[in-house]
């Protein structure tokens, strides 16, 4: 029995995402960090000093542990941005900036 049946759950039908070139199910109202745990994902970007990973740390938007480039547009916070069909996620390296003038 899946949790799903447990609560007489009866979620909409999935959507694709993708995060860096590989395609996600997502399902509607999940967070972009919710979608990336789901399919093993742990990391998304790169600290700025040393290139270490990164992922959700905190899962409420207080950290910023969890900044992802999505849509083209770095610094999100994966675990604030609820997912949207079509979504193009990418692993962040850095300050997001790189490619962009300061």
């Amino acid at each position: 029995m899946k949790p799903t049946d447990l609560v007489g759950a009866s979620p909409e039908a999935t959507f694709t995402i993708t995060f860096d070139g590989r395609r996600l199910d997502a399902l509607p109202g999940q967070s972009i960090a919710a979608v990336l745990w789901s399919a093993g994902i742990l990391a998304w970007r790169t600290t700025r000093g040393g290139g270490r990973p990164r992922g959700a740390f905190c899962g409420i938007g207080q950290c910023y542990d969890c900044l992802a480039t999505v849509n083209g547009r770095p610094n999100r916070r994966a675990c604030l941005v609820t997912a949207r069909p079509g979504d193009t996620v990418t692993t962040q390296e850095g300050n997001g900036h790189a490619g962009f003038d300061d």
